[in-house]
């Protein structure tokens, strides 16, 4: 396995977090971690006795692949000067904070034949819990991911925030446009939006709903898919699945349940629980492999981009509701 000089842009609360993957990781040279923040820098670079830099450049001659930990205002900057150096990057989710930014991220990666890897998480817990399997092409998708109030992202709203992580899974499973957006979201203890609904239609027949909230009282992250013949319910946050599906006899993961009314098929219902998977390492593990070439990397920067795309179109919705219904307080 080649090594790779690695490091981490960004000594906040989810950089650090990277930072002991990358340090813990066979294949990592951990060279250092940078930050603007003298006390963040030092701290997280003496826990794994390696360098601390002011500035993201200076790891540039040092590093092969870094991942980009800080503010979304601050990784277009960051990341392209990374990258127009020749390293490979993995991006925290949103990708940027315009298209033509994320856009102008694609081409210099491309230019410099670099990895370019979005920290789209979760996509790595819905593998592991393989709904895929279950669901060929979805007819519809309920999501609701709520959480009690956290500083931590406020300069993003709630959609760029939480539901972008949502919005991302959806378009992986129906694999179609958009061509519909109806949403609803309101500012409640910042300045953008805290809660948010959005329904999204799909070329192929598909209607998507979401809706999350950074102000609620207890923290849940279910996603419910229906299919043709079968319906997958997801707990995100507990990493369980159950699906329920026609019978098709000589399963082995699986309960035949009897039919409950005559002429109605066996139903079969599959539960899988993975309590204890670290799909943050999944992750990094992944985007090296990109980086030494083994593989595409699983959330591309194009795949980033879309994301990004469809929770700009969503912001856009709320603005023309609020401003077409002023009068009545939205």
């Amino acid at each position: 396995m080649k090594t790779l000089r690695t490091a981490v842009v960004g000594a906040g609360h989810f950089g650090r977090f990277h930072a002991d993957k990358y340090a813990s990781l066979p294949g990592s040279q951990f060279v250092g971690i940078a930050d603007p923040n003298p006390a963040a820098r030092e701290a997280a670079a003496a826990k794994h006795r390696v360098a601390a830099f002011a500035d993201a450049r200076e790891l540039i001659g040092k590093v092969d692949a870094v991942s980009v930990v800080v503010p979304t205002s601050l990784h277009y900057d960051v990341a392209l000067a990374l990258i127009e150096a020749g390293i490979h990057v993995l991006i925290e989710k949103p990708i940027a904070d315009t298209r033509d930014q994320a856009d102008k991220l694609i081409a210099a990666a491309s230019a410099r034949g670099t990895v370019l890897q979005v920290g789209h998480l979760q996509r790595f817990l819905l593998d592991r819990l393989g709904a895929r399997e279950y669901v060929g092409t979805p007819l519809y998708i309920e999501c609701d991911r709520i959480h009690p109030f956290n500083p931590r992202a406020t300069d993003v709203s709630v959609v760029l925030d939480l539901m972008i992580h949502d919005i991302d899974l959806i378009l992986a499973l129906v694999g179609a446009p958009v061509e519909s957006v109806m949403a609803v979201g309101a500012p409640v203890v910042t300045k953008g939006e805290d809660i948010a609904n959005v329904r999204l239609g799909f070329a192929n027949g598909c209607v998507a709903n979401i809706t999350t909230s950074r102000i609620s009282l207890k923290t849940e992250r279910k996603m419910r898919i229906f299919g043709h013949e079968s319906y997958v319910s997801l707990d995100l946050a507990k990493r369980k699945l159950v699906a329920m599906r026609r019978g098709k006899g000589g399963l082995l993961l699986g309960t035949l349940l009897p039919a409950m009314m005559p002429g109605m098929p066996p139903i079969e219902r599959i539960e899988r629980d993975y309590p204890d998977g670290d799909d943050l390492k999944t992750e990094i593990e992944s985007f090296l492999g990109a980086c030494r070439g083994d593989h595409k990397p699983h959330v591309t920067g194009e795949d980033g981009r879309a994301a990004l795309d469809v929770a700009l179109q969503i912001e856009d919705a709320i603005r023309a509701h609020r401003k077409r219904f002023a009068n009545l307080g939205f």
